[in-house]
C-alpha cells in the first residue's frame, strides 16, 4: 500500500496557515457592539489566546478554537499536534481545560476515512492526556485536510493571565525552543538530518500544562503562547498591549540545535518573510539569522511569561520543579515604551 503523506494535500502547514497579523486586523475591524459585553472579560480587542466570559462567583468560562492543515505526514501525529495546539490556548490563559469538540475537514475523494479516523484517535490521545473528553464535533468534505478543536475551559478569575498586562521591569521567559517551522520545512525538502527526525513533532505534541500552574502565581503579570506569528509577533502583541517595549537578549533565546545549518540551506517557511514584513518598522537590532528564527512560525510553541523581577528566583525554582531546567533564565525585560517596540541585543 502506497504511503500517504498528508502534507502533500495542503497548501499550508500548522500555525503557518494563519492569516498575517496586519491582514487579520482589517478582517476583525468593526464598530459593532456585541451583547453582554460587560460579561465578556476577554474578547477580540486584546488579541489574546482565548475568550473569557464571567459566569459569576469569581469564575470564568474560557472558550477557544484552533485548526489548521497538516504540518506532518502521519495522520495520528497530525491529530495529536492539532489537538495539543488548541488545548494549549486554555493553558495560556492560566486556565484548566474541561472538554473539546472536533473540527474536521476531509477530502473524501482523495484520502481514506481510515486516515481520518487516525487523526481523531490522535486527538483522543491528547485529550486523555489533558484529562478531558473529546465530546463531539463537526465534519465536512473539504478540498484539503483540516483538523482542530474547539475547547472549553474554566478559571478562577483571580488567576486569569492575559497577553497585555505585563509591567515595566518584568522579566520575560519562554518555555519551549524555537525552530519547528524551520525543521518541518527541512523535512518537506528532504534535508532533515537523521538526528532531528521527530524533534519538531515531539515538541508540537507537548501540552503547555504548566500554564495552569503559572495562573496561580500572582507574580506572573502576563502570558501568551508562541504560534504562527513567531516569537517576535507574539512578543510585539504583549508589548504593545501593555504600552511597553522589550529588550530581547538573542543569545538567551532557546533555539533547536543546528538551525543555522538549515537556514544556510534556505529551509525557511515562506511565512517567516510574511511575518517580518509586518514587524520590520517595530524592531531594532535584527540580523539575518535572528530574523529567520524569531519570525519562524511555531505550532503549539512555548509560553511567553512576564514575571515580576522580585520573584525571579521563586519562578525559576518553579520551572526547575516542572523539569524545565533549560528555560530557567530570562530572555528579555519589559521596559518603558520606546521608538522601537522590540530591541534585540
Amino acid at each position: 500500500m502506497e504511503e500517504i503523506k498528508l502534507t502533500q494535500y495542503s497548501h499550508g502547514a500548522g500555525c503557518g496557515c494563519k492569516i498575517a497579523p496586519h491582514v487579520l486586523e482589517q478582517i476583525l475591524k468593526s464598530d459593532f457592539k456585541a451583547p453582554l459585553e460587560n460579561k465578556l472579560i476577554v474578547g477580540n480587542s486584546t488579541k489574546d489566546d482565548a475568550a473569557v466570559y464571567d459566569i459569576g462567583k469569581g469564575k470564568g468560562l474560557i472558550s477557544t478554537t484552533d485548526f489548521f492543515m497538516p504540518i506532518v505526514d502521519d495522520a495520528f501525529d497530525f491529530g495529536k499536534i492539532a489537538s495539543a495546539n488548541a488545548i494549549s490556548d486554555v493553558y495560556a490563559m492560566g486556565g484548566k481545560p474541561l472538554m473539546a469538540v472536533a473540527i474536521l475537514g476531509w477530502p473524501i475523494n482523495k484520502l481514506s476515512t481510515e486516515l481520518a479516523q487516525k487523526v481523531i484517535d490522535g486527538a483522543r490521545t491528547i485529550c486523555a492526556e489533558a484529562n478531558i473528553p473529546l465530546a463531539g464535533g463537526h465534519s465536512i468534505d473539504s478540498p484539503e485536510p483540516i483538523f482542530g478543536l474547539a475547547v472549553t475551559g474554566m478559571i478562577d478569575l483571580k488567576n486569569l493571565k492575559q497577553n497585555n498586562t505585563a509591567k515595566e521591569g518584568d522579566l520575560l521567559y519562554l518555555t519551549k525552543k524555537i525552530g519547528v517551522g524551520i525543521l518541518t520545512t527541512a523535512e518537506k525538502k528532504g534535508m532533515l538530518k537523521e538526528e532531528h527526525k521527530g524533534t519538531a513533532a515531539g515538541q508540537m505534541m507537548q501540552l503547555n500544562k504548566q500554564g495552569e500552574i503559572f495562573g496561580g502565581l500572582n507574580y506572573v503579570s502576563a502570558m501568551t503562547d508562541v504560534t504562527g506569528f513567531g516569537l517576535l509577533g507574539h512578543l510585539i502583541e504583549m508589548a504593545e498591549g501593555a504600552n511597553l517595549s522589550v529588550e530581547l537578549e538573542y543569545s538567551k533565546v532557546p533555539l533547536i540545535n543546528d538551525l543555522s545549518f538549515y537556514i544556510s540551506q534556505m529551509c525557511v517557511p515562506d511565512n517567516s518573510f510574511r511575518n517580518w514584513s509586518g514587524y520590520d518598522p517595530k524592531v531594532a537590532g535584527i540580523t539575518g539569522d535572528s530574523l529567520l528564527t524569531l519570525c519562524d512560525p511555531q505550532t503549539n510553541g512555548g509560553l511567553l511569561v512576564s514575571v515580576d523581577p522580585s520573584f525571579k528566583n521563586e519562578f525559576e525554582k518553579v520551572l526547575i520543579s516542572l523539569s524545565l531546567h533549560e528555560f530557567a533564565q530570562p530572555i528579555g525585560v519589559f521596559k518603558q515604551s520606546e521608538e522601537k517596540t522590540i530591541v534585540i541585543r
